[in-house]
């Protein structure tokens, strides 16, 4: 008779993908995550395979918990454009202090990775590629809806968004201590009624 698995998979997930988005994918040891899941090595082989996938199921959970936010944030305002604002001034001044590390878990994957872990590393690409082609069919709708004007380019505006985004949530981590949330908030603003917006 096979033993059941004793764990809720969907909980080991999150625990894991706060531990990775802390320490990376390098720094986080198998102790470390045996520790944090608090299931054994054999366990953690069992259920997930390697370490690699298990880190994959994470990088897939913080995305799917950004989709999750951005619709969140889209159903609490009045417009695209106001939805994408307060979802980045969620992501970036609210995960100064919300989250394991302030950077995204994604940027921070793609910085930290070398051609040795490409598997990985275009994973996580591909999922950031994913999040700007949201933003790109967002801001086409918001074009479409009068929001935008119609000479915008929504694939730029997307790019620039995300360049943002990434650049902002660095530059808060960078500067913890040195810069305050109205700060930020001022910054997120100007995103939106700046070049190219």
């Amino acid at each position: 008779m096979v033993n059941k698995i004793k764990f809720n998979r969907d909980d080991v997930i999150a625990k894991a993908t706060n531990l990775y988005w802390e320490k990376g994918f390098n720094g986080t040891s198998m102790r470390n995550l045996q520790d944090t899941i608090d299931l054994r090595p054999g366990s953690i082989y069992s259920a997930f395979g390697s370490k690699e996938e298990l880190f994959k199921q994470s990088l897939s959970h913080y995305a799917e918990l950004g989709q999750r936010q951005l619709s969140l944030c889209l159903q609490d305002t009045d417009s695209i454009v106001e939805g994408l604002m307060l979802f980045t001034q969620r992501l970036v001044v609210n995960s100064q202090k919300e989250s394991p590390n302030g950077m995204c878990m994604l940027q921070k994957t793609v910085a930290e990775l070398t051609d040795d872990q490409a598997e990985l590393l275009a994973f996580a690409q591909q999922l950031m590629q994913k999040m700007e082609r949201k933003f790109a069919a967002l801001l086409k709708q918001a074009i479409d809806n009068g929001e935008l004007a119609s000479d915008k380019d929504p694939a730029r505006l997307a790019r620039h968004l995300q360049i943002q985004i990434l650049g902002l949530r660095n530059y808060a981590r960078v500067n913890r201590g040195n810069i305050n949330q109205d700060e930020l908030s001022d910054l997120v603003k100007g995103i939106f009624v700046q070049s190219p917006f």
